[in-house]
């Protein structure tokens, strides 16, 4: 007998070839998903509408969870960061955020970071592997838990640990898990992938799941981009737009969110401000502005208050549309540029909500 089917792994329509590959009716497959996703039901022996000899058939043959909570902590802002675990013992966060009328929760798409961006404590961890579609999904699954009686996870962002699209095949796999009716059925505009800039897979991520498009942009020179984003010299600010305005499915109606950390003294000036205005008007885009918040693993910091108002007015005088994200969850470790799956805890890359 080879390794269990891990159900998570696919979405409804993957898991019917999947379950008839071991004997399984394939319609059986959004019966699973319901129970999984819709009920949060995960013990076979309790999906009473599977017949007894199959729920045994299952339990001997396929799996469910896939991460254990090593621990959780919640903020005096409501910010909750759970630290989970895989099965070879690789730790991993992900973070629910709180607000008015929804609750966001960011997800981790790789153990650690290859991209070492020089604010980020994900990336001073290094990179050991890419997390696999059930280790995504079992983030959603496993932060519902934790969420008060009557609280529901409404948006879903990819700017935990990692690049996602360095894991492409597993990010889509999990979001079209995200957006199946019979899954989590989350609306598209509900959900949000982001990336450092990693050009080849930009139309690849858009072609295969209508999302949300984050790009980590942080910079308006190469010069500058090159040091707090490496990627940048593969593929460079110029080359980063020219994709962007070659997308069809980029419009008024679904924009491009820019994030955008400051960082005191390296890219907070009126001047930045204005290059960042400049390079974005070609675009329908909306900007993310971030104030770092510092770390042991990063020699940068936040820019003073006034700086900040600076920057922010003289985007407004540019006609841009920008948003200031506060800091959530900075007590626990769990605001944005943190995340680095410490024995004292950690938190998100860039893990804004759009």
């Amino acid at each position: 007998m080879g390794e269990p089917l891990s159900l998570k792994n696919h979405a409804p329509e993957s898991l019917r070839s999947e379950l008839a590959a071991i004997g399984v009716e394939p319609y059986r497959a959004e019966q699973i998903a319901n129970w999984i996703y819709v009920r949060g039901v995960e013990d076979f022996d309790a999906m009473t509408d599977l017949g007894r000899d199959l729920r045994v058939r299952l339990a001997q043959l396929a799996t469910t969870r896939v991460l254990t909570f090593v621990r959780s902590e919640t903020g005096a802002d409501g910010t909750t960061k759970g630290v989970l675990r895989t099965a070879e013992g690789h730790v991993i966060e992900a973070v629910t955020i709180p607000e008015e009328r929804r609750t966001t929760l960011c997800l981790s798409t790789q153990v650690g970071c290859p991209l070492a961006c020089s604010f980020c404590a994900t990336g001073a961890m290094g990179f050991t592997r890419n997390l696999t579609t059930a280790e995504i999904i079992d983030q959603v699954c496993r932060m519902r838990e934790l969420l008060p009686e009557g609280q529901s996870i409404t948006n879903v962002v990819f700017m935990g640990m990692g690049e996602p699209l360095l894991n492409l095949p597993a990010v889509v796999e999990a979001v079209k898990i995200l957006l199946h009716p019979k899954a989590f059925a989350l609306a598209p505009r509900r959900v949000t992938v982001s990336t450092a800039g990693l050009v080849p897979k930009i139309p690849e991520l858009l072609e295969q799941v209508p999302v949300n498009l984050a790009v980590s942009l942080h910079a308006t020179t190469d010069a500058v981009r090159d040091v707090l984003v490496p990627l940048n010299r593969r593929f460079p600010i110029r080359v980063l737009m020219e994709t962007l305005r070659g997308l069809e499915s980029i419009t008024r109606r679904r924009p491009v969110f820019f994030e955008y950390t400051l960082l005191e003294g390296v890219n907070d000036s009126p001047e930045d401000a204005r290059r960042l205005a400049t390079l974005l008007k070609p675009l329908p885009a909306k900007i993310n502005v971030i104030p770092m918040n510092s770390h042991t693993d990063s020699p940068h910091r936040p820019p003073a208050a006034d700086v900040i108002d600076r920057f922010m007015a003289e985007l407004a005088l540019q006609r841009m549309t920008v948003t200031l994200r506060r800091s959530r969850g900075e007590d626990i470790d769990a605001a944005c540029g943190q995340l680095a799956a410490r024995e004292t805890g950690s938190g998100p890359r860039e893990c804004s909500t759009p």
